[in-house]
């Protein structure tokens, strides 16, 4: 399965507290619909209930070359970046930064306190979707099970809203959706010639 890169523009918020100054948002959003170009796209509640989130990185642009800013390793207590699958909501984080040693993570901490990074984006693997309305122009894709979840990402430049994709993961996205959705109209297909074959030898 190829990885794909969501992107949201929503809100990401810096706070210092005893534990240190940390930023905190929802990676991934439930029940919102993605213009994805050529089909509309939605990550439907419970999606997360199965997902493996044993090893998250939280990274700036997803720059896999940079050192991480936070992690969370298995989800611990001890790990710099926590997670929390919200019903209904989506994926919550919140990460402490070492702004004192780590100067990429002093660099985003400032830019979330002054409002200059306002969006966050994530990459993942697909398990399970589904597709409506597939001979239409406009077909609808749920994804119904997240298998995996890489890395977030604090991004410079977020989606335009929340109704478009970062321009990043577009290709690949695409490539993705346009295979799943061939595989589903294959089986559809499948389905119906084994229908007509059933009647045709009732019908003798």
């Amino acid at each position: 399965m190829d990885k794909e890169i969501r992107s949201f523009d929503f809100e990401i918020r810096a706070d210092e507290n005893e534990r240190g100054k940390q930023i905190s948002g929802r990676a991934i959003v439930y029940g919102q619909t993605t213009d994805m170009g050529w089909y509309d796209e939605t990550i439907a509640d419970g999606a997360l209930d199965a997902t493996d989130l044993r090893d998250v990185r939280l990274l700036v642009n997803h720059n896999t070359e940079m050192i991480p800013v936070a992690r969370s390793r298995n989800n611990t207590a001890n790990s710099t970046m926590q997670l929390k699958v919200v019903p209904g909501g989506g994926l919550d984080m919140i990460a402490t930064l070492d702004t004192e040693n780590n100067v990429d993570a002093r660099a985003l901490y400032s830019a979330v306190d002054r409002g200059d990074i306002t969006g966050m984006s994530f990459m993942f693997q697909v398990d399970s979707d589904k597709w409506d309305d597939i001979d239409t122009e406009r077909p609808k894709r749920t994804i119904l099970s997240i298998r995996r979840v890489f890395e977030l990402s604090a991004v410079t430049f977020p989606a335009y809203d929340k109704t478009t994709i970062q321009a990043r993961g577009l290709s690949e996205a695409l490539e993705s959706a346009r295979a799943s959705l061939e595989s589903e109209k294959a089986r559809r297909a499948a389905v119906a010639r084994h229908k007509q074959k059933i009647r045709l030898l009732t019908e003798v």
